[in-house]
């Protein structure tokens, strides 16, 4: 997904058509827009090929560019987890892992990153209905596996804003509540993370189109990208026009939010009462 999203900006800043950009690694234009979108493998003579069409005769931008071609041709550590994992979702995990900063507004349920175990698992079983027992906690496996992200030596700094319905809504018993409360209290603690809570005494705010996740790259070159899950499927934004628009919905939300230390008393009020 890296790697296609640069391909394509460095195509359009050429105005080159997929058709033409097609040609010239001897495929059809199909291919490239699947290179694009990072559902297909990567062949080091079709990336040198596309580069030298887009102009790029830099080496240093050559090299690190191919070198994203081949990390994208090693299945990362969820490649196991494949099978319970549905089509779209892999691409999330490899960006999601290789951000620097992740920013996010929840409405449904905690964000991933930051569900206990037990209440992990009951969001898993209600969307999971029918599913087998192991294919039940590979999922939950997957979830605590992609928190260690946020404990890691270079953890990405994580800012969210949970809605308050997220935390009202029951998953699992009172007991799986109050310990996912707690959970919070305790990791918003951490200095990478930043957590905020949009109580229902704000009334309407900016995130009223739904959760979204803002994925962004230490590379200065890597535009950021805007993941939107849907039932069926999810998107991928990285237009910048489009871009923009979430970021300045969640910096409104930021702003509309109260502040951490606020946000922490909300949740240990919240706690008393569960």
């Amino acid at each position: 997904m890296l790697l296609g999203s640069q391909l394509r900006r460095l195509r359009e800043a050429r105005g080159i058509t997929r058709e033409a950009a097609g040609y010239s690694i001897r495929a059809s234009e199909s291919k490239i827009s699947r290179m694009e979108l990072g559902r297909v493998s990567f062949k080091t003579r079709d990336v040198e090929d596309l580069l030298t069409l887009y102009g790029i005769t830099d080496e240093a931008e050559r090299m690190s560019l191919l070198s994203l071609a081949r990390e994208a041709n090693v299945a990362g550590w969820w490649h196991s987890y494949s099978d319970v994992l549905p089509s779209w979702f892999p691409t999330y995990v490899g960006l999601e892992g290789a951000a620097n900063l992740i920013r996010a507004y929840e409405v449904q349920f905690v964000h991933g990153l930051l569900q206990t175990e037990a209440y992990a698992r009951a969001v898993v079983q209600r969307g999971m209905k029918g599913a087998s027992t192991a294919d039940i906690e590979k999922r939950v496996a997957l979830r605590l596996e992609r928190q260690k992200y946020l404990v890691a030596e270079n953890a990405p700094d994580f800012h969210i804003v949970l809605d308050e319905a997220a935390l009202r809504r029951p998953y699992g018993d009172r007991d799986v509540m109050r310990g996912q409360l707690q959970h919070l209290i305790e990791i918003s603690e951490q200095p990478n993370v930043r957590l905020q809570i949009m109580p229902f005494s704000f009334g309407g705010h900016s995130g009223e189109s739904g959760a979204f996740t803002i994925l962004s790259f230490s590379e200065s070159d890597l535009t950021d990208v805007v993941y939107l899950e849907q039932l069926t499927s999810a998107l991928y934004l990285d237009k910048h026009e489009d871009v923009a628009q979430y970021e300045t919905a969640l910096k409104e939300l930021q702003q509309d939010s109260p502040g951490p230390a606020e946000s922490r008393d909300l949740l240990r009020g919240l706690l008393q009462l569960s």
